[in-house]
């Protein structure tokens, strides 16, 4: 067993990057037994990486005494991204002791929301006072946590960010000089209640190593990483990508029954709802139908067509919101395009089809019949999948919450109704 044991801690410390992927494939109760074997440096190195949902149904198994042995060596904010994730007496029990100054910073870093700059923050960071010397600063940087040290940041005595200091100044300068006047104010900082999205654009913008944080009065409360950004962007990412589809952002592939059940069902119920009326509109065209069966057998090419346009338009307009791309006064040009593309598209693909169903039927109603309805669909298909996120935006709401769902239903409903109503309009040129 001891063997197998430092086999353990010789894997976690040569590639905690793999130990962690494997952890997220054990049974909790399995790798709570495993990592609460670890020393505090091995556990920790796991945690870091491990995802703060995976981390916190292992912690569950965990005794408290040792979570709260690992706290001191644990980065705040991936501690608080855990007990984020847990239920509230839970949490309590698992912080019940630590010290002060530990437990303080956690409790500020619970109270942001984690999409925000305060959440998305490490607030271990040094900072250097204003009043000292050149030589003063340098033997208080030697002194400081390397793990804290980012950009070298100025502060007065009320902790207010004033500035930056270049290394290579700080070397250079005699060592008499004070650091006022070398100091750098023309600096970017972020307010803690930036939202994430903002951050991450700054960040890319001007790529930043990291990203100073201030609080309402400007003092500075932690700082932003470059590696924190990256994995916000993929984690924002994927629960754009599972609440376009109706999935809680907050979902994982071992999440509870129960969790996934009550994420989902709201929008099965509402997906189900404009299924029915996708539905009401074929069935106004029974009689239709009744006479010309080929037209059961090609609905589903209209509406897929349409379905897939559509979410080709969502897609590119949804990295277009992400990325920032879309400045004030886009949107309509943005909406112009997808639909223009969707009809030129539409045109190329309603002669393809045409003379595939002219060699099926070899009948002129029902190819006339489906081109045009595959040209005003496709058209429909992006000017909806374009405008679907970007109208959710202007009424302030998740342009990915459930845009698919909304997107089919209105490809769905035009299609049919398209492709019907034509057919009924060209009836005699279906039974020639």
């Amino acid at each position: 067993m001891n063997a197998a044991e430092d086999l353990i801690k010789t894997f976690v410390e040569s590639h905690p990057a793999d130990a962690a992927i494997a952890f997220e494939k054990l049974e909790e109760r399995d790798a709570a037994q495993i990592i609460g074997q670890m020393p505090a440096w091995a556990a920790c190195l796991l945690l870091e990486r491990l995802t703060p949902h995976k981390a916190a149904l292992i912690l569950e198994d965990v005794e408290p005494q040792r979570f709260r042995e690992w706290l001191p060596e644990l980065p705040p904010r991936i501690a608080s991204s855990i007990l984020h994730q847990m239920a509230p007496e839970r949490r309590d029990e698992m912080t019940a002791g630590i010290p002060t100054h530990l437990e303080r910073q956690i409790r500020d870093l619970l109270t942001y929301d984690p999409n925000t700059a305060g959440g998305m923050m490490e607030p271990r960071v040094t900072s250097i006072p204003i009043n000292l010397s050149i030589q003063e600063a340098i033997d208080y940087l030697r002194k400081a946590r390397r793990q804290t040290l980012y950009y070298l940041y100025v502060t007065d005595a009320g902790g207010k960010l004033i500035g930056m200091l270049n290394m290579r100044n700080l070397l250079l300068s005699p060592p008499q000089d004070s650091i006022a006047s070398i100091t750098n104010r023309d600096f970017f900082s972020v307010p803690e209640t930036m939202s994430r999205d903002e951050v991450l654009t700054l960040i890319r913008r001007h790529r930043f190593v990291a990203l100073p944080v201030v609080d309402i009065d400007g003092r500075l409360v932690g700082v932003i990483r470059h590696d924190e950004a990256l994995r916000a962007v993929q984690q924002g990412a994927f629960e754009d990508l599972q609440k376009m589809v109706g999935a809680g952002s907050d979902e994982r592939a071992l999440s509870p029954v129960g969790t996934v059940v009550k994420r989902r069902l709201p929008w099965l119920i509402i997906n189900l709802l404009t299924a029915f009326l996708a539905s009401a509109v074929v069935g106004l065209f029974e009689g239709t139908i009744q006479k010309v069966t080929a037209l059961a057998v090609l609905l589903p090419i209209v509406s897929g067509q349409g379905g897939n346009t559509g979410a080709q338009a969502l897609a590119v307009v949804m990295r277009g919101i992400a990325l920032r791309e879309i400045v004030s006064g886009a949107a309509r040009r943005v909406i112009i395009k997808e639909t223009l593309a969707g009809l030129f598209n539409g045109l190329a693909i309603a002669v393809i089809t045409a003379l595939a169903v002219w060699f099926w039927s070899k009948n002129v109603g029902l190819c006339l019949v489906i081109g045009l309805a595959m040209i005003v669909n496709m058209a429909a298909a992006g000017l909806s999948g374009a405008a679907i996120p970007l109208v959710l935006k202007v009424l302030k709401r998740d342009p990915a919450q459930s845009s698919s769902i909304f997107l089919t239903t209105v490809t769905d409903v035009v299609g049919f109704a398209a492709f019907l109503g034509f057919a009924a309009l060209c009836m005699p040129l279906l039974l020639n």
